[in-house]
Parts: C-alpha cells; structure tokens; sequence
C-alpha cells in the first residue's frame, strides 16, 4: 500500500474534488431518483420538487465530475448514471451510518432502562 507522501497532490485534489461534488444533499437525491435509470430533466425537476434551474445546476456539476451522461432528443436532455459503482459507494455510507445510529440507539435505550429502576 502506498503512504499517503507518496501520492501526488493532484491526485489527491481530484478524489476532494469527487467527493464534494457528492457532498452537495441535492445531487444525492438527484442520483437517487436516477437509480432507477434515465430520467429527463422534468422529471428530475418533479421529482426533486424544486426549480430547473436548480436542477440544471446539479446537472451540470455532476456531468462536469464524470457522475453522470446526458444525450440529447430533439428538445429534451436526458440524464443517466455514468458509472453505477456511485452506487454501491452510496450504500457503503448509508450503511455504516445506519450501524452508528442502531448503536447510539442502544445507548440511549440502556441509558433510559438504567434510570428506570
């Protein structure tokens, strides 16, 4: 394994800069409602329930960052997921965060039984 000197700062500026693309809670939901495949811009506006604009921002960013591909028909832009891995990276962090909040929940139940005595 490579020390982390031995990294080229490039290298380590593009992986923060993949990372905060996904940062941003509007693309995760925007990603979200594109797990179940291509989706037109419109439907991305009604099912995010915010404005084109804000959507088409997102868009833009993500498309920049390599997440997603656009094709265009006739009027419309159609968005899908470029690479599906976004995914599974996705689901790594949920389930870790699911596993601390089932732990704290432990806590807080052990906690209150304890007083209750």
């Amino acid at each position: 394994m490579k020390t982390a000197e031995s990294v080229p700062s490039e290298v380590v500026q593009q992986v923060a800069d993949y990372f905060s693309v996904l940062s941003e809670p509007m693309r995760l939901r925007i990603l979200n409602v594109l797990r179940d495949g291509e989706k037109c811009v419109q439907d991305l506006v009604e099912a995010t329930e915010t404005s084109q604009a804000n959507v088409s921002k997102h868009l833009k960013v993500m498309l920049q960052a390599g997440i997603l591909n656009r094709r265009s028909e006739g009027t419309s832009a159609y968005y899908s997921v470029a690479d599906d891995l976004i995914f599974e990276l996705c689901n790594l962090v949920c389930d870790r965060l699911a596993s601390r909040i089932e732990q704290q929940a432990k806590y807080f139940r052990a906690f209150t039984l304890s007083n209750k005595q």
